[in-house]
């Protein structure tokens, strides 16, 4: 199915002769990719091998977003909502949703080649725009993968420890973390050995690496069932009273703190090249794994704030010491042993959505090709895991990269903010839309492009305001303005209906789901701001220094269609 898109957006030229510099990058930076390229790719035999079905790819999105965190992230937060914490994951899990409903129209319909956010973005937008998402994305993964590496480690350790004769024998360096000059340098043996372990995992196969995920998985979810059950008996429903002891303030602000509980289904989106049947099964995968974490982290919310008043509830492993008040210590070991599962299945799917992004990089052009190589055999990208696995062992074995905890989550906001702009301007059917008058010189393509901008910035505007609890008619002015800038978008574009699973709602689900993701954007510490900038100008570099003379452009396509392709219904 060919889209029409070309009439109104951007043509630019492609050839980079006598207008210098700059005007080769602009033209270079303003190129969109159709798919047939990557296409070729899975239809050839280069590409990966579909072996993942639905219910591997559901457990994928479950083992991506539910790690230790939801052992102490549900009562940490519980101790300034109070049981309002239930409604805080509810409302977190809601705007989760419209993420999830704008990754899973996209999946289905672009089902046949890996990618994710950066595929989606380099089609619907441009070519440096996808490899400015690339690199926020992949910084979040690097760091986040090194640093969850260490905390298995230290979870691994604290589980050894369990045997008496091994109780403080352990060595720090081995899994805590011992710190050399000055705090520079943070040794840890035992997250690369784990990382090593993972890594080899993935090289061998996907079939072998999903099987490895779907028994964590399986036994995190048990685990969790299991403590539900045994809390339930020891609920006091007065201490659901009061709910909001704070007021509905902290439920809210609860909501900005455990909406990252939930991030991990968009992986799912980056198994496209390994499903079975793509276009059916990645929407199930994406919302039926996100609608799985929203009940288990409701259910585990209800439990530790029904057994222990959230006045006392603990710091650092608050459902644990709930439970050992309680006298059901065997529950505790339960709760290790599902925290070693929950990190063990975050870091595989971490490691295994890496390597496929970079596949995509490197298929592309936009990195050196030897990332876009797939073992004749074991058909899985083996120079890009390889890749990620090193850079995740040396961070974790020299650094405390949890001391760079604060700086995350830019690339995952970046990511969702963009992708529900993708689902709205691959909707938009230019032809149609020709019959509405252009603003000046502006065409209509890019007038929405402007709408779109100026909700994400009235949605980080109003996120400032209630961070620093600036005058509520300033929120009240952003807000108006990002409704204005909706109804241009409502009224002034003709939407298409896609081929596959449709989102909702298009053009109001995507525009809310861009505008909250920019006021949690707001939320974030100042550093990440820093960090998204001094970020997005090392990447402009990168990619004026190689992208865009090593881009892999096909010579003879419209390089401002978007094509729809189709796979089989079958793995092969």
């Amino acid at each position: 199915m060919e889209e029409d898109g070309a009439n109104h957006r951007p043509s630019p030229s492609y050839s980079y002769g006598g207008g210098g510099f700059l005007s080769g990058l602009c033209a270079a930076a303003l190129r969109r990719k159709p798919l047939s390229a990557h296409a070729a790719h899975a239809a050839s035999g280069e590409g990966l091998v579909r072996q993942l079905g639905v219910f591997d790819l559901v457990l994928l999105g479950i083992g991506a977003s539910i790690g230790a965190g939801i052992f102490v992230i549900t009562g940490t937060v519980a101790r300034d909502a109070g049981p309002g914490v239930t409604i805080s994951f509810v409302l977190a899990g809601a705007a989760c949703v419209l993420n999830a409903l704008c990754y899973a129209e996209l999946a289905s319909r672009f089902p046949a080649v890996v990618g994710g956010a950066y595929l989606y973005t380099y089609a619907a937008f441009n070519e440096l725009t996808a490899f400015l998402v690339f690199t926020q994305l992949m910084l979040d993964y690097h760091i986040g993968a090194a640093s969850i590496a260490r905390s298995l480690a230290s979870y691994f350790v604290q589980f050894l420890e369990l045997i008496p004769f091994l109780k403080g024998h352990i060595p720090t360096w081995i899994g805590h973390g011992e710190e050399f000059f000055g705090g520079v340098v943070s040794v840890n043996i035992l997250a690369p050995v784990l990382l090593i372990i993972l890594t080899a995992i993935l090289c061998y196969g996907v079939k072998e690496s999903s099987a490895v995920n779907t028994f964590m998985t399986t036994l995190k979810i048990v685990i969790v069932i299991v403590v539900v059950c045994a809390g339930v008996f020891e609920v006091d429903v007065s201490n659901w009273s009061p709910f909001m002891p704070n007021g509905f303030k902290s439920v809210v602000t609860g909501a900005t703190v455990v909406f990252f509980a939930y991030v991990g289904f968009d992986a799912v989106a980056n198994s496209a090249e390994e499903a079975k049947t793509p276009q059916r099964d990645l929407p199930i995968g994406i919302l039926g794994s996100l609608l799985a974490c929203v009940i288990l982290y409701v259910a585990v919310c209800l439990v530790i704030t029904g057994m222990v008043p959230y006045t006392l509830l603990g710091e650092d492993a608050p459902l644990a010491e709930a439970f050992a008040a309680k006298g059901l210590k065997f529950v505790t070991v339960l709760i290790s042993i599902g925290a070693v599962a929950g990190l063990t299945t975050t870091l595989l799917v971490g490691l295994y959505v890496q390597s496929r992004l970079y596949l995509g990089l490197g298929r592309d052009g936009l990195l050196p090709s030897t990332f876009s190589k797939i073992h004749p055999t074991r058909h899985t990208p083996l120079h890009s895991q390889i890749w990620v696995g090193c850079v995740a062992a040396v961070l974790a074995g020299l650094f405390n990269v949890h001391e760079l905890s604060h700086i995350l989550s830019v690339g995952t906001l970046t990511g969702y903010s963009v992708v529900s702009a993708c689902v709205i301007t691959l909707r938009w059917n230019d032809k149609a839309t020709s019959r509405h008058h252009s603003l000046g010189s502006m065409s209509i393509w890019q007038e929405g492009v402007l709408c779109l901008i100026i909700i994400a910035l009235c949605g980080f505007v109003a996120g400032l305001c209630y961070r620093f609890s600036y005058a509520t008619a300033f929120m009240v002015i952003a807000f108006l303005i990002a409704v204005v800038a909706g109804f241009a978008l409502q009224f002034r574009q003709v939407y298409a209906d896609p081929p596959g699973f449709s989102c909702p709602g298009v053009p109001i689900i995507p525009m809310v789901s861009v505008f909250f993701n920019m006021l949690l954007f707001a939320q974030l510490h100042e550093e990440a701001w820093y960090r998204f900038v001094i970020l997005s100008l090392l990447a402009v570099g990168v990619y004026a220094g190689y992208g865009q003379y090593h881009a892999v452009v096909p010579p003879s396509s419209d390089h401002s269609a978007v094509a729809y392709h189709g796979v089989p219904s079958e793995a092969p």
